[in-house]
């Protein structure tokens, strides 16, 4: 990354938000250099860990026998679920008042309730011998019922008169979606190194994407004081939300370190992280729109089933939550009646996965608007046109209780129609040589930011800045953005601000990285954090320049007395001004209220009708996200989003047979997008006048999870119209859209699915 004394001058006078700036985290990464928990130096005397886990999904567990495994070469000691006891439990984000605890043990005692569950851990001076050890575990399971639910949580939505509404329509559509269950699949399985410290206490290396809230789980667990555990994530090879909650393995791991004395290091195989990490969507949702004669929607009915595992993480009821919250999404429906219901069952446990409700909410909408265009005759484009909000109803507070604070939904649709101008009629000239072709429109809000993030700047004693955050990184070039963030504010180079997260020990408490609020969160408290420390600088700047404080104004690379400009002090001579007291100043920056990002994306999907097999062949798409810091890195993260999309739409499901033992255990079974699945040409357009966000004096909105959104809804709706064209409906669709399913639904005489 080329980083001249001339550039540098420029970016310091033209400033570093909005720039396209190279990730500076790839040179390391690329080269081999990168620091994941599972590739970190063994300390002496380290021991592994296996895991011996349940064969069955549920069940009373008379006994687990380690005595065969304790007498196998190498291993060192083995604990069942009587060994580990917890001291408390992890907490739960308790959005609705009857959610229940957790449901978390490190090691499974008297029932299982999952096929995979964790019942002893095994320790040996080799991974070998630890894995021999685990298998060589005997478990006694009196199986139960693997499909027995068991009620967990419920909400209501209720505003205006929707039943009346519904009596006076002139139409009423429906719609309903099964999603599946998915796996998010990060490149890096979850990994724990734990080692014990002199006088007590621990540190402990993992696979996190928020570290601070681990620590604070580690000690209700383990019964430590906060202050005796440090949590360290270095290189964190991706997560989307996946490793935002503790996992039981990465607690035993640590029960098992302090127990021994000695260090513990596990990694997850790929089959483990299949079996038992978290997973994500597998919503039911069903919703009936009424509307009027004009085609106006007057009010929406929905009910939505959210399956959560047979554990609690702390962000469980946020998925169900937001698929609520975020209806009706970019539209005006006055009047709604939404029911959610949660429930347990012997699968793995559910969480937040790229996109955590916002892309269910987003596809019942887009359903129930191509039918109300069939059914109203206006169209697809035109439905749209009628209902979605006008920009100066914004702010809005949605039926819901939600504020949108910002957008121009109608721009974002006459944009992307700009966009794919002419395909309509390409679509129909390709249909009439008898080509099955189709187009699908969808429209999104998304929530992304809200609550607190925390900063600390340092002055460093060579003029550098030390800029620690509470957020933190999983391969979206955080340090790149943060360090754009700070140097804009200070007027320094990107090269001169070094960024420093993910170790509880060197950062203040944060929340970590979720919910596409990072960059608009994290970002805010930079900012102020970086106000505060000028302030601080600035009676200093004022004594080196033998200038009264009022006199100095802001200039490139620290201040300049007003007037004249040649008398200037920079950074590095305020910090060799203040060698015994470095200047530093700490932020905690609390959102007023949530950012909302919003976005347009048009499909084009051909379908092989003696196959079934669906190709998207070009997809159009502008997303509204605010202040933009960084092209280069939303653009790369828009394309990510993109294809788990598509991959959400067409190919990805964790499948379970009836006695909840999993069927797509590892990538021969679980349907991965590859390369070839990305569509044949995408087109990234940006709106005309980007709406900042009205949370954060930064005006950024989250990105990171737009493609998962707005993406599945317009491929599943392309894919709809194609079938619509042979006389097929889908007005009740179970994901993903496979070659089979196609396949079927092509065949079965135009039968609704």
């Amino acid at each position: 990354m080329p980083d001249g004394s001339a550039q540098n001058g420029e970016a310091r006078q033209q400033g570093w938000i909005g720039r396209a700036r190279r990730r500076r985290e790839d040179a390391a990464l690329l080269t081999g250099a990168g620091r994941f928990a599972a590739d970190l130096p063994r300390p002496p005397g380290c021991l592994h860990a296996a895991f011996a886990r349940a064969a069955e999904a549920s069940g009373v567990l008379r006994q687990v026998d380690l005595s065969a495994a304790l007498g196998l070469p190498g291993v060192v000691a083995a604990f069942a679920g009587a060994d580990c006891v917890p001291a408390g439990e992890p907490a739960v984000n308790r959005f609705f008042p009857d959610l229940p605890a957790s449901r978390f043990l490190p090691l499974a005692r008297d029932r299982v309730a999952a096929a995979g569950q964790p019942l002893a851990i095994v320790l040996a001076e080799s991974a070998m011998a630890a894995l021999d050890g685990a298998e060589a575990v005997l478990a006694e399971l009196e199986p139960l019922d693997p499909e027995a639910t068991e009620p967990a949580f419920a909400g209501q939505w209720r505003s205006g008169d929707a039943e009346a509404a519904f009596a006076a329509a002139a139409h009423v559509v429906r719609a309903g979606i099964r999603h599946s269950r998915l796996a998010p699949a990060a490149m890096e399985p979850r990994a724990a190194l734990a080692v014990p410290r002199e006088g007590g206490g621990l540190t402990i290396h993992l696979s996190t994407q928020t570290p601070h809230r681990a620590l604070a789980d580690l000690a209700a667990i383990l019964g430590l004081d906060p202050a005796a555990i440090r949590v360290v994530a270095g290189d964190v090879g991706g997560s989307f939300g996946a490793k935002a909650s503790l996992h039981p393995e990465e607690a035993a791991v640590a029960w098992a370190a302090l127990r021994l004395g000695r260090p513990v290091s596990w990694q997850a195989t790929r089959s483990e992280e299949m079996l038992t990490a978290t997973q994500g969507r597998g919503q039911h949702l069903r919703g009936e729109l009424a509307l009027d004669a004009g085609g106006r929607a007057t009010a929406l009915r929905a009910v939505i089933e959210t399956p959560l595992g047979h554990r609690l993480p702390y962000s469980a009821a946020v998925p169900g939550r937001n698929a609520a919250r975020c209806l009706p999404g970019p539209y005006a429906v006055p009047a709604v009646d939404i029911a959610l219901a949660g429930h347990f069952d012997h699968r793995a446990p559910m969480g937040i996965y790229r996109g955590a409700g916002r892309p269910e909410a987003a596809m019942l909408m887009e359903r129930l608007m191509e039918a109300a265009g069939r059914a109203t005759g206006l169209g697809s484009e035109e439905i749209r046109r009628r209902n979605l909000l006008p920009p100066e109803a914004l702010p809005h507070r949605t039926p819901t209780g939600e504020v949108l604070d910002s957008g121009d939904y109608p721009a974002l649709l006459a944009r992307v129609l700009e966009m794919g101008a002419g395909l309509r009629e390409a679509c129909a000239a390709r249909r009439a040589r008898g080509e099955l072709v189709g187009l699908g429109l969808a429209l999104y809000v998304e929530p992304c930011g809200q609550g607190w993030e925390s900063a600390r700047l340092t002055l460093a004693p060579d003029g550098r800045i030390l800029a620690a955050t509470g957020a933190t990184a999983q391969g979206q070039g955080r340090e790149t953005a943060y360090a754009q963030i700070v140097a804009d504010a200070l007027r320094v180079a990107d090269a001169e601000v070094e960024v420093l997260h993910g170790d509880t020990a060197t950062t203040p408490p944060g929340i970590g990285a979720l919910a596409s609020r990072s960059t608009g969160i994290g970002g805010g408290a930079l900012m102020q954090a970086a106000a505060a420390l000028e302030a601080k600088a600035l009676p200093v700047a004022a004594r080196l320049l033998q200038s009264p404080p009022e006199a100095l104004r802001p200039a490139p690379g620290g201040f300049a007395v007003a007037g004249a400009p040649g008398r200037q002090a920079g950074w590095a001579a305020i910090a060799a001004a203040t060698p015994a007291d470095p200047l530093e100043a700490e932020a905690v920056f609390h959102a007023p209220g949530e950012a909302w990002a919003c976005g347009a994306v048009l499909a084009l999907v051909a379908i092989e009708a003696e196959t079934g097999i669906a190709t998207v062949e070009r997809l159009d798409w502008v997303d509204d996200i605010g202040t933009v810091v960084n092209p280069m890195l939303a653009k790369g993260q828009m394309l990510g989003g993109l294809l788990q999309g598509v991959g959400e739409a067409l190919l990805e499901r964790v499948a379970y047979d009836e006695a909840g033992q999993l069927l797509s255990g590892s990538f021969m079974d679980y349907a991965m997008p590859r390369a070839d699945d990305a569509p044949l040409e995408t087109r990234l357009g940006a709106p005309a006048h980007p709406s900042p966000a009205g949370n954060s004096p930064l005006g950024a909105k989250g990105v990171g999870e737009a493609g998962c959104i707005g993406v599945p809804a317009a491929v599943v709706n392309a894919v709809a119209d194609a079938l619509a064209a042979r006389g097929v409906t889908l007005d009740s669709l179970a994901l993903p859209l496979t070659q089979e399913s196609i396949w079927r639904a092509l065949n079965s005489g135009g039968s609704e699915r």
